[in-house]
């Protein structure tokens, strides 16, 4: 996967934020990206200004929690273009509040676009890759997935089953010339934490959960870095066979900190501890 010109990639979440900047690196680098996201409008909006500027994308409209519209989504990008080389699962939604606060609707929410959503990606798209014996799956996990927060406890929750998940596919298909990588970004420029905006249940967000987000649509605005920077490092990891797509030069001292408490036989610590103080 060293070449990407002239592959056709498959990306969910495209309409906006890290979706969208991978769409527009992935169209630089000469593939033809079939754009996956559940906002029609902006979906269309931005398959037609890519379009306009002279990029081959195709916009379908698709909801990860369906598995029959992930395979229709499959089935479209192989009809139009014959093959798939590349799969972004990456549509994902960040509730937040204290676990005692959550419901089960919540629960259903978070688990079956965090969770299903990339599974029904990797059961649809995983066996075409292995018998055409190459391409690349880029799951959207989060430094959550390897770090855990107060009062983001569901959110962590489903993105450790991602890097999970994703760990274990990359031990089942990288010996078959399939390769895995999975994103754990910190705060990153987008709207993740306005994802309730998505949500269809009709449920309205609890007292706690506003109380816990405000803050983090604000620190987002201030701290998050690019969507294009991601989308730089998710690039490069695929052509160079990276399965870890870290953005953070903190993540992963923080996500030692668990290990060092396991050795050390103590309580879960702060993994930010003097962490946060650094330039």
């Amino acid at each position: 996967m060293q070449d990407l010109a002239g592959r056709t990639a498959v990306i969910t979440g495209a309409a906006s934020g890290i979706g969208l900047a991978l769409t527009e690196r992935f169209v630089a680098a000469g593939m033809t990206v079939v754009m996956a996201d559940v906002e029609e409008e902006t979906l269309a909006r931005e398959a037609t200004r890519l379009e306009s500027d002279g990029a081959s994308v195709l916009g379908v409209l698709t909801d990860v929690r369906d598995s029959d519209a992930v395979e229709a989504l499959r089935d479209q990008a192989l009809s139009v273009y014959g093959s798939v080389h590349l799969v972004c699962n990456n549509a994902g939604v960040a509730p937040g509040g204290p676990m005692a606060d959550t419901t089960p609707a919540d629960w259903r929410w978070a688990v079956d676009v965090n969770i299903l959503g990339v599974a029904y990606g990797v059961t649809a798209f995983v066996p075409l890759m292995l018998e055409q014996g190459e391409g690349h799956i880029v799951n959207t996990a989060s430094e959550a997935g390897l770090v855990t927060n107060p009062a983001l406890g569901l959110y962590c929750a489903t993105k450790h089953a991602v890097l999970g998940m994703s760990e274990s596919l990359w031990r089942e298909t990288h010996p078959q010339g399939v390769g895995v990588s999975v994103l754990c970004p910190n705060l990153v420029d987008t709207k993740i934490f306005e994802s309730e905006r998505n949500r269809t249940d009709g449920a309205e967000m609890s007292a706690s959960a506003a109380a816990t987000m405000a803050p983090l649509r604000e620190i987002i605005g201030l701290m998050g870095i690019p969507t294009a920077t991601v989308a730089d490092r998710v690039h490069d990891a695929v052509v160079n066979d990276e399965f870890w797509v870290l953005t953070h030069e903190l993540t992963l001292p923080a996500a030692s900190r668990r290990f060092d408490d396991l050795h050390a036989g103590r309580n879960p610590s702060d993994p930010y501890e003097g962490l946060l103080e650094q330039p």
